[in-house]
């Protein structure tokens, strides 16, 4: 009888909170002493789990234990992996847990949340299809497949048409495009969060802030999101699909010196010390880009990436930035030279053998022995 219960409770937890949109004032936040930043999990419950139990934000059972901390993931939630419905669930659960213990869990908006709610579904895999299977999922494809036979035009219904689309709609589809609809749980979850969050010094979102939104401000681009992602018909010219967007730009991890200057235009701009994005994932540790002004925590955490598993966040404590490795705390680094190699090598020696920091560490060391050679 308690375990009843106790599921029912579950599941009207999960609805209410799916119900709660994001409010006009919490996407900018101060005063929060522990925040812990997670990047990209695509699919991988397991390694979520873990990494927050390292963090001390879950116990043994999944149970949060972070107090009046606050948990940001950075988007991207979903696809490649098998099991994001287990990490959303997850997530809505643990909102409610948090904010009774005074904390706060804020899942951010990604590219890949956006294009499940829009229908680009290219990375979505079996394992998450499969997901939304059930006892009605047969019933749920046929009608889905009548739908289908009186919207198209041109095409010819035999049994050899309705095989190839049924291949493209495996059992479990109908009832993931449901629940991601406007009306379904995970739509209307989706729909109610940010895209960016400012907590005290540190500005956290998906992509980057390219020099198109330099200007925009935390809730200029919330509130363009949100109306985007509740009119589809807003999509085309607009920021949920801009490759220079906040869901989408890569240039903060990838390019170099040039975007010094944009850096420091964006801190200023934003009222920010640094920026944390995922979206573009590390070898497997988090990295400071720009003098620290801008930390990499996406690190691949998902075992589609690397079967040993990669494990890493940030904790911003009191102010103070510091990267937690499979549960324990190491100072940032510089970005280059030795105090980057020495950060590297304390990581790797943290991993199960092989670490995949190994390349970068042989890299590094390489291209710091090659003054030496002149």
């Amino acid at each position: 009888m308690r375990r009843t219960v106790l599921v029912g409770a579950w599941v009207l937890a999960l609805l209410l909170a799916a119900r709660a949109p994001a409010t006009a004032g919490d996407d900018v936040l101060t005063g929060v002493e522990r925040v812990v930043a997670v990047g990209d999990v695509h699919g991988d419950y397991d390694q979520f789990v873990a990494v927050l139990r390292s963090a001390r934000l879950l116990d043994e059972k999944g149970a949060w234990i972070g107090g009046k901390a606050h948990l940001v993931q950075t988007g991207d939630i979903l696809d490649r992996g098998p099991d994001s419905r287990k990490a959303m669930d997850l997530l809505i659960r643990l909102e409610a847990e948090a904010a009774r213990a005074g904390g706060a869990v804020h899942a951010l908006i990604g590219n890949h949340e956006a294009m499940n709610l829009y229908g680009d579904l290219r990375y979505v895999s079996e394992g998450e299809l499969a997901a939304f299977r059930d006892a009605a999922s047969e019933k749920a494809r046929d009608e889905l497949y009548r739908d289908y036979q009186k919207s198209a035009k041109g095409v010819v219904f035999d049994d050899v048409s309705r095989k190839a689309w049924d291949a493209d709609h495996p059992l479990g589809y109908a009832e993931h495009r449901r629940a991601f609809g406007p009306e379904g749980v995970y739509g209307r979850w989706i729909r109610g969060h940010h895209a960016v969050i400012r907590i005290d010094g540190t500005l956290f979102l998906h992509g980057g802030i390219s020099p198109k939104y330099a200007d925009w401000g935390v809730r200029t681009i919330n509130e363009r999101i949100r109306i985007e992602l509740a009119d589809f018909t807003k999509l085309e010219g607009g920021v949920v699909t801009d490759d220079e967007g906040p869901l989408w730009y890569r240039g903060l991890a990838l390019r170099g010196r040039e975007l010094e200057t944009h850096v420091q235009t964006v801190l200023r701009n934003f009222g920010v010390d640094r920026i944390a994005i995922g979206h573009t994932y590390t070898e497997g540790a988090v990295l400071p880009r720009f003098g620290g002004r801008v930390l990499q925590i996406d690190v691949g955490l998902s075992k589609v990436y690397d079967a040993a598993g990669r494990s890493a966040c940030i904790e911003i404590d009191r102010g103070k930035v510091r990267v937690l490795h499979r549960g324990t705390r190491l100072e940032l680094p510089a970005d280059d030279g030795l105090d980057l190699l020495r950060y590297l090598k304390q990581a790797a020696a943290l991993d199960p053998s092989p670490s995949p920091l190994t390349r970068q560490i042989s890299s590094l060391e390489a291209a710091l022995a090659e003054p030496s050679k002149k």
